[in-house]
This record gives structure tokens, C-alpha cells and sequence, in this order.
């Protein structure tokens, strides 16, 4: 069950003139102007660990690509961020409230799926209000006006088990901020426990949302793409051109991320590989391809930066050699936009067959939750859906 609540906004004539003198816009086709949206989408998942709980992480872990590709069907296409955090080990300590941020903010989508698998559960006390205060206090949040900045909180017991904190006191913070609450509770809606979860979203006028975490939120549904989709990756993979100090590193983690999916399920490596054919997917940092594709000249990479087999090329090869893989990713990425379409309808067709034996999953309730805070932003989706 999904409840949400959209803020209107309000933009003065400052903001529209603003916007007339920094864009150049020659032609209002009214008194008031609206200023383009932001693209900053900061998200972060906080998951209980504790031992009754492996059906979540395994839900996490497998959907993953799905969550990220709801995302990037948003145009204006986002500038996602993602931050992990856990709780409810008590391996943490006391001093943290048994929470840990497992990886901060990054846009690096194959280090957000390395933190996730490293993800083990062991039994604990789960305080969900130390989870938001420790979000809010210790991560980066992005600063910049009218950001979406999005807290996913899931778990199985009480919310409101904080000895210091105040679950509502957290919460209000976290509006205080303009950080929205998303809580998910892994049980039955209509359970006493719920109702703390869903005071914190309503304080942040999130949403909240029950589910069963071991059946529908593990739920995977095969198509009759998968298997033309893991071997396009295959493909898309050797595209990539790694570079700098931390190129080749970079590059196996790709690999080895793709490995620990593909060994989950094939709709995992299906999802992955649409998410990787997408605007979201960027590794300008150790890829020439999108080094390249954001601007950054081949003339300032350093001979010592460049990989083994480009060492001995001219310069206009060089250039050559990067435009060729470039062109080579472009077909193949059109491709699998093209199959992970056709997959997406396959899957909605079926989830529509299931829908009253099945509850909705991890994965359908953080797509939800994200898609209706991201339309409340000016964030718009195709219609395919």
C-alpha cells in the first residue's frame, strides 16, 4: 500500500527572470516562466541485517538494475547518486546504533552493487531512527536547490526501538532537510509494528509501503530476452577502453560484477545490462569511451594513462581506435534498449496476471516511490508503462 502527497510549487518572478536571462529564452509563451528542473537525484537504501532478514538482502541484491532503470527512463535524465547503509548487526557497536554507512554517495553504479553483495546478515537490535540521524549527519548530501534527495529505510520490527533518539524527532529532521522518507516495512500492513513506519514517512510526506521479503520480494520473472541480453553485455564489455591508474582495477570490478549477477539469476544480468546500455551508466573516470563522450581530450591523456594496445597508435589512430569502440557501443546499447523494452511489457503483462495472488515486491515499491517523488520534481517518463 502506497500513500503519497505532492507539495505544490511555487516559483517568483525573480526565479522566472532568472531563468529568461540565464537560457536565453526569447519567447515566454506566458507571464510565468518555469525554471528547468534539477537533474540531482541523491538515493539512499538503508537495509536491515539483522538474521530474519536474508530475504531482503537477497531482494536488494537481485533488483537492484530494475530500481536504477526506472530511474533512467526520467527525462530530464537524472544525476543519480547512490549511498548504502545497513543496521541491525551488532558486530557495528552500540556507539553507532548498530548502523553502518557501507558505502557513501557515488555515481559509480558497479561499486553500489559491490557494497550490496558483501551485505551479510547477523541478529541485532535494528534502530531505525539512529539510520536516518546517521544518514542526515554523515553523508554529503547534494546541495543544490530543488535536488531530489531520497531515504529508503527497510525492515521488520518496531520502528520506533531508538533508546536516544526519537523516531519522529529523526523524521522531522530529515523535512527539516528536504530529505523524504520512504519506509518499508516487511511484514503485514495491518501488524502493530507498522505503525511507526508509517509515522516516519508521513513526517517527511514520504511513503510508505508493506511487503512480504520472502516471496514477492524476491520475485524474479524470466523472459524470452534474457539470454540475448547477458550476451550483449558480453559484447557491450568489450567496448570499454580502461585507462589511468585505476583503469584496469575498474575494469575487473565491472567483470566480476557482472559475474556475481549473472550467477544470482539471469533477470538480474537482464536488468544490469539495461541499466549499462543507459544514460545512467557512466565511467568517464576509467573509460575512454565516456572520458571522451564528456569532453575530456585524448591530446591531455598521459602515454603512461593509456592501455598497453594503444601505446604504440599515432595520434589520429588513437582517435580512430576510441571513435570505433564509441560507434561499436552505440549499436550494441540501441540494441538492448530496444530488447529491455520489449522485456519490461513481457514482465508487466505477467506481474499483471499475478497481481492478486502476489504482493508487490522490493523492487516495485522503491520504483513507485521514486517515480512519484520524481514527477513531483518535473521529472517526466514515457508512457510505455
Amino acid at each position: 500500500m502506497l500513500k503519497s502527497k505532492a507539495k505544490p510549487r511555487r516559483l517568483g518572478a525573480v526565479v522566472a527572470l532568472c531563468t529568461l536571462i540565464l537560457f536565453g529564452s526569447a519567447h515566454a509563451k506566458s507571464s510565468q516562466t518555469v525554471a528547468p528542473q534539477p537533474h540531482q537525484v541523491d538515493v539512499v537504501i538503508a537495509l536491515d541485517v539483522s538474521n530474519s532478514m536474508d530475504g531482503l538482502i537477497g531482494s536488494a541484491k537481485q533488483r537492484l538494475w530494475d530500481v536504477v532503470n526506472e530511474l533512467g527512463r526520467a527525462q530530464p535524465h537524472p544525476e543519480l547518486r547512490i549511498a548504502i547503509l545497513s543496521f541491525g548487526n551488532p558486530n557495528y557497536g552500540n556507539k553507532t546504533g548498530f548502523v553502518r554507512i557501507d558505502l557513501p554517495f557515488t555515481s559509480d553504479l558497479d561499486a553500489v552493487n559491490k557494497a550490496l553483495f558483501e551485505l551479510s546478515t547477523n541478529g541485532g537490535d535494528e534502530y531505525v531512527a539512529r539510520v536516518v540521524d546517521t544518514a542526515l549527519k554523515d553523508l554529503n548530501w547534494s546541495s543544490a536547490p530543488g535536488a531530489l534527495r531520497v531515504l529508503f529505510v527497510a525492515g521488520n520490527e518496531a520502528a520506533n526501538q531508538d533508546p536516544q533518539i526519537p523516531l519522529l524527532l529523526a523524521a522531522n529532521a530529515a523535512a527539516g532537510m528536504g530529505i523524504t522518507v520512504n519506509t518499508i516495512y516487511c511484514g503485514n500492513e495491518t501488524d502493530g509494528d507498522a505503525a511507526g513506519w508509517r509515522q516516519a514517512a508521513a513526517a517527511t510526506n514520504g511513503l510508505f509501503a508493506s511487503i512480504n521479503q520472502d516471496t514477492g520480494a524476491v520475485a524474479n520473472i524470466s523472459t524470452p530476452m534474457d539470454d540475448e541480453l547477458a550476451e550483449l553485455n558480453k559484447q557491450l564489455n568489450d567496448t570499454y577502453v580502461a585507462y589511468g591508474a585505476n583503469g584496469a582495477s575498474a575494469r575487473a570490478n565491472q567483470v566480476e560484477q557482472d559475474s556475481v549477477v549473472a550467477e544470482m539469476s539471469a533477470p538480474a544480468m537482464a536488468s544490469r545490462a539495461a541499466t549499462k546500455a543507459g544514460a545512467l551508466y557512466r565511467n568517464d573516470s576509467w573509460d575512454l569511451v565516456d572520458a571522451v563522450k564528456s569532453g575530456k581530450s585524448l591530446a591531455d591523456v598521459a602515454d603512461e594513462e593509456l592501455p598497453d594496445e594503444m601505446l604504440a597508435m599515432a595520434a589520429e589512430e588513437r582517435a580512430g581506435y576510441v571513435e570505433e569502440k564509441t560507434k561499436k557501443r552505440e549499436e550494441i546499447q540501441e540494441r538492448i534498449q530496444s530488447l529491455a523494452e520489449q522485456r519490461r511489457d513481457y514482465i508487466q503483462t505477467e506481474r499483471d496476471k499475478l497481481a492478486e495472488s502476489d504482493g508487490k515486491g522490493l523492487d516495485e515499491v522503491m520504483q513507485t516511490g521514486l517515480r512519484s517523488l520524481a514527477e513531483e520534481k518535473g521529472f517526466a517518463f514515457d508512457a510505455t508503462e
